[in-house]
């Protein structure tokens, strides 16, 4: 199983070469916790942090 990368624009959990929410190659080195958000639309902490769509995504990342 390959390792997950993060995205540095969206900061989006994803395998793969490019990021499919924001398209970007950019990948951050270092993260600290984990969000998954199940229904964005519903979401109140979706919402607030700014995310539209659904996944698993880093809290902070350098």
């Amino acid at each position: 199983m390959a390792k997950k990368k993060v995205c540095k624009n969206c900061r989006f959990f994803y395998e793969g070469s490019q990021c499919p929410v924001c398209k970007a190659n950019a990948t951050a080195a270092t993260w600290q916790g984990r969000l998954n958000i199940l229904d964005a639309n519903k979401s109140k902490i979706a919402d607030k942090v700014g995310i539209k769509v659904k996944g698993e995504y880093a809290i902070k990342i350098r």
